[in-house]
């Protein structure tokens, strides 16, 4: 695979995984605007960021076991 598209996918998974350690972080410990919203809101925010973390962990598996 070209050494770039392989780059591009990695930085972009590497990216997603920052966004959804930020968001959790924020999340358990900031909760800025927690008022504004309800608990639903909330754990559909945690979800989401968890399910985004996971995927970018795989995502980074997935492209080291098969072009590295």
């Amino acid at each position: 695979m070209n050494e770039n598209l392989i780059k591009m996918l990695r930085t972009s998974a590497e990216a997603d995984k920052a966004k959804a350690l930020l968001s959790l972080d924020l999340l358990g410990t900031q909760a800025a605007g927690i008022g504004d919203h309800s608990t639903a809101d909330f754990y559909k925010n945690a979800e989401e960021a968890l399910s985004m973390l996971v995927d970018a962990d795989d995502r980074l598996t997935a492209i080291q076991r098969y072009f590295a």
